[in-house]
């Protein structure tokens, strides 16, 4: 197995890498580097490098007390099959910023049994969910 490192030390962290896989994802397509850097800057992250070279991300927005949710999860496609989705997030649950959370939430629309594994499920009381879905907003920043 060639030689991975997943840190949260965002001096690591390649913005433009992050941002040349999220602005092709489908999670948010064409998303403006400012937006990204944004983000980033208000967030905890998490980096899967090899070498210097970023090959996959994680954010999590958190109070670090009582809630996060879980975003911008990827592993670029010729790295995927090493297990790196799985270490990054036995890392991201292992943080200590990130002990004692009530709610950890996600969006997927393809690795429900990839998060499964790691506890989270349907809301129990998705009647108490409300949001504001607003993805073609990302594009007038």
């Amino acid at each position: 197995m060639q030689d991975y490192f997943i840190t949260s030390d965002k001096s690591k962290l390649d913005i433009s890498a992050v941002h040349a896989f999220l602005s092709r994802s489908y999670w948010s397509p064409g998303i403006p580097i400012s937006t990204v850097e944004r983000a980033i800057s208000n967030s905890l992250c998490f980096s899967v490098l090899l070498g210097a070279q970023q090959i996959g991300f994680a954010r999590l927005v958190t109070d670090k007390a009582t809630f996060a949710y879980l975003a911008d999860v990827y592993v670029l496609e010729e790295h995927r099959g090493n297990g790196l989705a799985r270490r990054m997030l036995e890392l991201i649950f292992l943080h200590p910023d990130l002990q004692s959370l009530r709610r950890i939430t996600l969006i997927t629309r393809d690795a429900h049994g990839l998060y499964a594994k790691y506890g989270f499920q349907t809301p129990s009381k998705p009647g108490q969910i409300m949001e504001i879905n607003n993805p073609s907003d990302v594009l007038r920043q």
